[in-house]
């Protein structure tokens, strides 16, 4: 029998945040490293049937990720993620918009802060993932398009990673 790993999803309409809680049955710079280099990033960052492709990505403070993910239609998402605030096997923040291959911002769709905390268990780590939209609006479109299942497919792939 496979242990049951803790998650928990939660939207907060009034301060236009998802808060995404998720335990990993791996040790914390196993967790860490998926979640900052771009080998294990394009493994797992997008759901099944999905691939993730990094272009350009420096985890350091002022730094990014430019990734194209691609969908089992041909469907195309560009994206940067950018690094504002790192503390080693603590937890990273930053910004998450769309873009284009050029890097160039694209205004039409949600664009979001982030906080992401690692908590050492041990033989498992826990992550806290904050996602805050300078409106309800965006909220709402990112959730529409699938934030929620797409983050648990994502991390099923990541747990086969960690298995593996």
């Amino acid at each position: 029998m496979k242990n049951k790993l803790f998650f928990d999803f939660t939207v907060n309409e009034k301060t236009n945040t998802i808060g995404v809680k998720r335990e990993f049955a791996a040790e914390l710079s196993l967790v860490w490293k998926a979640w900052t280099t771009s080998e294990l990033l394009d493994q797992w960052w997008v759901s099944k049937d999905w691939v993730s492709q990094t272009k350009s990505m420096k985890f350091i403070e002022g730094g990014h990720r430019h990734y194209v993910v691609r969908g089992p239609e041909g469907e195309e998402f560009w994206g940067i993620t950018t690094y504002d605030k790192i503390k080693l096997y603590v937890r990273f923040s930053g910004k998450d918009c769309f873009a284009d291959e050029n890097a160039t911002i694209n205004q039409d769709y949600p664009q979001s802060t982030y906080s992401i905390v690692f908590i050492d268990k041990g033989e498992k780590t826990l992550i806290e993932h904050h996602t805050t939209y300078p409106d309800l609006d965006q909220l709402k479109a990112s959730i529409e398009y699938g934030f929620e299942d797409g983050m648990l497919s994502a991390f099923e792939k990541l747990d086969e990673i960690f298995s593996a």
